[in-house]
């Protein structure tokens, strides 16, 4: 549900229309991950806050996203 709103989920008994859509949530799931670990850093928080936020290693948060946001 997103503001009040829900989304049908695909039959799975059509293979073609349920991976499209995983394939979708995927990339939604990846740019709000990007937009939200880039938000946070520009307030301040700190890289383990970050990782522990999204259940990974400090280590790998810093690796996929440190080069992508502007240099302070």
């Amino acid at each position: 549900m997103v503001d009040g709103m829900t989304f049908p989920v695909p039959d799975p008994s059509d293979p073609a229309e349920a991976l499209a859509a995983v394939v979708s949530l995927r990339q939604l799931a990846d740019r709000l991950e990007a937009a939200s670990v880039r938000e946070a850093i520009e307030q301040g928080w700190s890289w383990v806050r970050v990782a522990q936020c999204l259940g990974v290693s400090k280590q790998a948060v810093h690796k996929k996203y440190a080069r992508r946001l502007p240099r302070p």
